[in-house]
């Protein structure tokens, strides 16, 4: 009796996708709600600032001090990506939008640096488990759309700190700093519906193997997180220009304070339509060619910025949206489909080299920024990225179901 499916002649004919190969449109979904949920908590910080400076008394470095706070423990991403590979770690994504959310709401009404600080490191840890957990979960219900999957998960982080700001200010105009803790039923109700969904379903693939030790995990991923590495840092110097410093740009330039703060809200609100559509286009298209197509096209947007000037800038603001945050959902894709048998631990190995890299970029951005002009760091940052495109020819071509890995396991 012929097995598999089989015409009546015996010729082999595809079978149906199994499950773990389909895309679970409604799990994706709602874990995306989830990281939006989640980054709309992390992102009330920033607007906070001025207000935890004016209530506790802080100085310029202890307010700067509170960011590193909160994103200090992703650096410990990877340890939990490893654990996430052996055991079941659902809950540290479930809770995680109540425990953020409890935080976050409970700043305005902190009160000391002492005790914000710890709220902060809380939602630091809270944050970490799940950013190394959240993706591989998304991964695992996205089936060979990987890049789709990945697509909506950092949507929903986009809009998390799009929106996040613009909360956080309505509610302390509307219930005062003393009734933002009211925000948190939000998180609460989140992570109440996560359980419900995701109580009884592992986040790790039924058909994937209990992965490598952590030693000859991390040490097989080198050859990949190389030249990983070299891309994210080279980009790196575009998103600070883009990301952290184009209000300030903006300002200087002679656009209004309005007008600056406009500017990233339009780039950002790009970047979720980019995150959506650069990690769908890559499934069909190839990692490395969307990784290409931003590396060159968003230096080029770049140049054309500097060059023209008022209402001319917005337009080509959305094109530089597009392009630079198309980028994410296709590495996060490609670190995770290189090593399905250890997906966490190389998200939260990806997750805790950007973090890294990022901030040191950041700090070198605004050196360079101060000792030659924004103009100038601009320019630079348009051009480091095509110094970068070599590392494209390090990563792994287009793998098809069923081809070997790109990094066959070893044995420890």
């Amino acid at each position: 009796m012929p097995t598999s499916y089989e015409t009546v002649t015996g010729a082999a004919i595809p079978a149906p996708p199994t499950e773990a190969a389909r895309f679970q449109t409604s799990s994706v979904i709602l874990l995306s709600i989830m990281h939006w949920v989640h980054d709309t908590y992390t992102a009330f910080l920033p607007p906070l600032l001025p207000v935890l400076i004016e209530n506790l008394s802080l100085s310029v470095t202890e307010a700067g001090l509170l960011t590193v706070f909160m994103q200090g423990p992703s650096l410990i991403q990877p340890v939990i990506g490893h654990l996430a590979d052996r055991f079941s770690l659902r809950y540290f994504v479930i809770l995680a939008p109540a425990v953020t959310a409890v935080m976050m709401s409970l700043m305005g009404i902190a009160p000391s640096y002492a005790v914000l600080a710890l709220f902060l490191v809380i939602v630091g840890f809270s944050s970490a488990a799940m950013h190394a957990v959240g993706p591989v979960m998304v991964g695992n219900q996205s089936g060979r759309n990987l890049g789709r999957g990945m697509g909506f998960w950092m949507v929903g982080g986009e809009l998390g700190r799009t929106l996040g700001p613009v909360i956080i200010v309505s509610a302390v105009a509307v219930l005062t700093l003393p009734g933002t803790p009211w925000l948190m039923i939000g998180g609460l109700l989140v992570s109440l519906i996560l359980y419900v969904r995701f109580k009884d379903m592992p986040e790790r693939r039924p058909d994937a193997s209990l992965g490598l030790a952590l030693r000859p995990a991390l040490r097989r991923m080198g050859p990949l997180l190389i030249p990983i590495g070299g891309i994210i840092l080279v980009r790196s110097f575009m998103s600070a220009a883009l990301t952290t410093y184009l209000p300030v740009f903006m300002h200087a330039e002679g656009a209004d304070l309005w007008l600056a703060g406009v500017s990233l809200t339009v780039l950002e609100a790009a970047g979720v339509v980019g995150a959506l559509l650069g990690g769908s286009l890559s499934d069909r298209l190839g990692r490395r060619v969307v990784l290409f197509i931003s590396m060159t096209m968003t230096p080029l947007f770049m140049f054309v910025f500097l060059m023209v000037s008022g209402w001319a800038q917005w337009p080509i603001l959305l094109a530089m949206g597009f392009t630079l945050l198309a980028v994410t959902p296709v590495m996060m894709a490609l670190v995770q489909e290189s090593f399905p048998e250890n997906r966490a631990l190389a998200n939260g190995a990806y997750m805790a080299l950007s973090f890294v890299i990022r901030s040191i970029v950041v700090l070198a951005w605004g050196l360079l920024g101060d000792a030659f002009g924004l103009r100038l760091a601009f320019v630079v940052s348009a051009i480091v990225p095509l110094l970068g495109l070599p590392f494209l020819l390090w990563l792994p071509k287009r793998r098809q179901p069923g081809a070997p890995l790109p990094y066959p396991p070893s044995s420890p």
